[in-house]
């Protein structure tokens, strides 16, 4: 593939997850794919997949499983 940013062939798709909110209203997406460029080190996400989250977000009652995490903070 080739990199939206820097134009150069070698773009690579990573599946993270990703949180939204924060406290209560958290809400983590697994397995979204980001783009990650190997010459310029950017990531990105494509449209669609912009549009999926907000979809998600949006109609997270029926999506999202509760599940209990362990949460660090950092101090």
């Amino acid at each position: 593939m080739i990199c939206e940013i820097c134009g150069k062939e070698g773009t690579r798709v990573r599946r993270v997850a990703r949180t939204y909110g924060r406290g209560k209203e958290i809400l983590v997406i697994e397995n979204v794919p980001v783009i990650t460029c190997l010459n310029c080190g950017e990531s990105y996400l494509e449209a669609d997949t912009l549009h999926e989250i907000e979809r998600i977000k949006l109609h997270k009652k029926s999506f999202a499983v509760k599940r209990s995490l362990p949460v660090a903070h950092f101090a």
